[in-house]
């Protein structure tokens, strides 16, 4: 499965974005992240993750005691993952879904989380899940 992130609104201490799910042209969910930075630049707690190509796998988060989606091998970060959340402070260069119904938050953040991991679980034994990003 692929799943591909469509950055749209750059402002000064976040990103809002699309997400669309295996090539469908219908939006699964909006994204909130971090500021996107000129590429090699990282501020900590303040930094979108490049844009580009991501594996992801389903792992146990010690810190959200759940599995959730790790992006793999992104340069100068680490346990980037895609979970719920509401504001940028909830993001250390994570991707959250929601809905973007307030200037620069998401609502219905864990509902969303919820819907994107049935989907995720319901992968084929063996079946590769990767992310694109586009800014």
């Amino acid at each position: 499965m692929e799943l591909r992130l469509k950055r749209k609104y750059f402002k000064e201490t976040y990103t809002i974005g699309q997400l669309f799910l295996d090539g469908s042209a219908t939006k699964f969910c909006d994204t909130l992240e971090d500021k996107v930075r000129a590429d090699g630049v990282k501020v900590y707690g303040e930094t979108a993750i490049a844009d580009g190509r991501y594996k992801i796998s389903i792992t146990y988060s010690p810190k959200f005691k759940r599995r959730l989606p790790e992006l793999l091998d992104v340069p100068m970060f680490t346990n980037i993952r895609i979970h719920a959340g509401n504001t940028p402070d909830d993001t250390l260069g994570c991707i959250l879904v929601g809905e973007n119904k307030e200037v620069g938050k998401l609502i219905n953040s864990r509902a969303t989380e919820n819907r994107l991991m049935q989907e995720l679980n319901g992968l084929a034994d063996g079946e590769e899940l990767y992310i694109t990003i586009e800014n």
